[in-house]
């Protein structure tokens, strides 16, 4: 049992750990509602667009998480302006923005050679060096995410299920949507530092994904959520200390592993009772 309980003994990553828990409840909230409204693609583009404003901002000695939340509302209004200016889909005003964004952020590191190593740890993370004051922002973000998710539950539910409903019902669904975007924004540039951009995708639709195969309303979905984040943390710690391997993406890995695993029992038990209908996600 020594392999299994000797990598929790040791300090920092008893701080990756409580990290990952937290960023894990931070993802399950705002990673349910990604998933239902099917933002998942603007997730993964905001992720990864926030490198032009974290760059600017360590050439600037400025804060990191700062640079990174300003280049992520850039990108979003951009692709605000792009649908409403164009005839073009939002998706691919996201696909324009990623890639723009992506490109000037790598422009911007090819010229600061110092910044190069550092863009490792930007896109992969380093859970192993979680600080107190790493699970301080994290708690604290995650505390907004759950705030909002309760103040706003209504709306966040017209919306996902019957946008049109919600016009109907004075639920100003736009005024949703962005809050839904501000929420996506807080959980990428909260995690990143821990988990990366590339990571924190993983860990914000993996864990709820697999949750919306077998929640029956949205509570009991984001409640699995970060339960199976919880797993995935855990046993990734202790998969990357014996196998010596990265942690965050040890972590992220297993996340997305669960899913088809999940996926694999769920249509296995889909066939052994083919007369049983799969009950939809309840709003309650």
């Amino acid at each position: 049992m020594e392999w299994l309980l000797d990598p929790l003994t040791v300090s920092f990553v008893q701080r990756a750990l409580f990290a990952g828990m937290l960023v894990s409840v931070l993802c399950g909230l705002v990673g349910t509602w990604v998933v239902l409204r099917g933002m998942a693609f603007m997730s993964e583009a905001i992720s990864h667009g926030m490198l032009p404003g974290v760059a600017v901002a360590y050439l600037a000695g400025a804060n990191l998480l700062v640079g990174a939340a300003a280049s992520a509302v850039v990108m979003i209004l951009g692709v605000a302006w792009v649908s409403k200016n164009s005839r073009l889909s939002e998706d691919t005003g996201i696909g324009l923005l990623f890639v723009g964004m992506l490109a000037l952020g790598v422009v911007i590191v090819s010229r600061a050679r110092s910044f190069a190593v550092d863009l490792t740890a930007f896109l992969f993370g380093d859970v192993l060096s979680a600080t107190v004051g790493d699970l301080a922002w994290l708690a604290a973000a995650a505390a907004v995410a759950g705030i909002v998710s309760v103040i706003a539950y209504r709306p966040f539910v017209a919306l996902v299920f019957d946008e049109r409903k919600a016009h109907t019902l004075g639920l100003r669904p736009r005024w949703a949507h962005l809050a839904l975007l501000a929420l996506v924004v807080l959980a990428v540039v909260a995690s990143f530092r821990i988990v990366g951009t590339l990571l924190v995708f993983g860990l914000l639709v993996a864990p709820s994904a697999t949750a919306a195969l077998f929640g029956r309303s949205i509570g009991a979905t984001m409640a699995i959520a970060v339960l199976l984040g919880w797993s995935a943390t855990l046993t990734g710690l202790i998969v990357s200390w014996n196998a010596d391997t990265a942690a965050g993406a040890t972590i992220a890995g297993l996340a997305v592993l669960q899913f088809f695993v999940a996926a694999v029992i769920r249509s296995a038990s889909r066939r052994l009772r083919p007369a049983v209908s799969p009950n939809p996600i309840a709003v309650r």
